[in-house]
């Protein structure tokens, strides 16, 4: 359901009920976003909420396009306001973000492609997923943020670029840099790092 149009004219009308659907539609992808680009649940809570927020105050300035795109350059910009806040903490560095624990978000990067089988290949799994989490909130934010739309989420490269406000080639270049160094940190577990080249292999969206 990427442009709901019926929800979306109702709400820039004042509809809050039309809202609220859009809300219950797009609030999982919203949260799994500032999830991955925080690496903290409370303050990927929080982001979410303000992500909406604007969005309900603001809808009015969407003028069509990908609805998703427009999302999530909203909850982007608030992920990116908390970061600054974080990091003019001193205790707090803007790299490293909080370590994600074992649940996993509601939309899981690596789906389970063996729930009910081998506890061996769960357990590689789990191994997979900690590492990646681990290596991803080492990235610059704008570089986490790349990965996020583009390998997490799936987001063609026009409509992440969008989401971010750069240009298509910034967007190519930062998820670029961003898997060379997802790759050199995945070297810390070489029996994964071939993994991650077969999830994520380029080419254009």
């Amino acid at each position: 359901m990427e442009n709901p149009q019926a929800w979306i004219q109702a709400a820039q009308r004042g509809d809050l009920d039309a809202f609220n659907q859009l809300v219950l539609a797009y609030q999982d992808a919203v949260y799994n976003v500032a999830y991955r680009i925080l690496g903290d649940r409370a303050a990927a809570e929080d982001a979410t909420q303000e992500a909406f927020l604007r969005a309900w105050q603001h809808i009015r300035s969407y003028r069509g396009g990908s609805w998703r795109g427009w999302l999530f350059r909203i909850v982007t910009n608030a992920c990116y306001d908390h970061l600054r806040r974080k990091q003019r903490r001193p205790a707090v560095s803007l790299e490293g973000g909080d370590a994600a624990d074992d649940d996993l978000a509601p939309e899981d990067w690596l789906a389970d492609t063996n729930p009910a089988g081998d506890p061996e290949a769960q357990a590689e799994q789990r191994a997979l997923r900690t590492a990646l989490e681990d290596c991803l909130q080492r990235l610059p934010p704008d570089f986490r943020t790349a990965l996020v739309l583009v390998d997490v989420e799936g987001l063609p490269y026009a409509e992440a670029a969008q989401a971010v406000g750069v240009a298509l080639g910034t967007l190519k270049s930062r998820l670029a840099r961003g898997r060379l160094r997802m790759q050199d940190c995945l070297r810390r577990f070489p029996e994964l790092l071939g993994v991650f080249a077969r999830l994520n292999p380029g080419g254009d969206r």
